[in-house]
């Protein structure tokens, strides 16, 4: 099999995973798509034997990191999320100030993430928007459980922190 051929492959098995990892970070289908497009063609610069390599966990950190860069770079956000509207459609009885205030917050949350450094957003991306667990984290960054697990900690202490600066706390 040549190397377009296993590109496809991969593009055919793994690209609503691609997908689905830069919209839960960017928030946005065009920004999401332009992640999944990014991602496939820097492996255009692979040979068979490196596409071959490739798992769903590589293409999951890709789309993570890339879809990072665009919300670093996001000057304002230009369209209305897919999350809102399907909010909105669930929970009929949600007020206007109430689908706000969640837009505001997923809005200031995906801008937290990207002032994380590259890794504690990597991490985090991959545990509570990926849902995988330490030992699977730790594999994919060859780093040890116990760093994912410190990372995290800190990663959450950092987010409720800035959380309650911003919001305010509740009693």
């Amino acid at each position: 099999m040549n190397a377009s051929d296993l590109l496809r492959k991969l593009f055919e098995k793994h690209h609503a995973t691609v997908l689905q990892a830069a919209y839960q970070i960017t928030g946005d289908v065009a920004e999401a798509e332009d992640v999944l497009q990014t991602v496939f063609v820097r492996l255009l610069k692979r040979d068979e034997a490196q596409l071959e390599r490739i798992s769903q966990g590589y293409l999951k950190r890709a789309a993570i990191n890339a879809a990072l860069d665009i919300v670093r770079s996001r000057k304002a956000s230009r369209a209305v999320s897919l999350e809102l509207v399907e909010g909105g459609l669930r929970a009929r009885s949600a007020g206007p100030d109430r689908l706000y205030s969640a837009s505001e917050l997923r809005k200031w949350f995906r801008k937290a993430i990207a002032r994380l450094s590259p890794t504690a957003a990597e991490i985090f991306a991959l545990k509570f928007l990926q849902d995988l667990g330490n030992n699977e984290i730790a594999d994919l960054l060859g780093t040890s459980p116990g760093t994912v697990a410190v990372t995290l900690h800190r990663t959450r202490i950092r987010l409720q922190n800035e959380i309650k600066s911003v919001y305010g706390e509740e009693s």
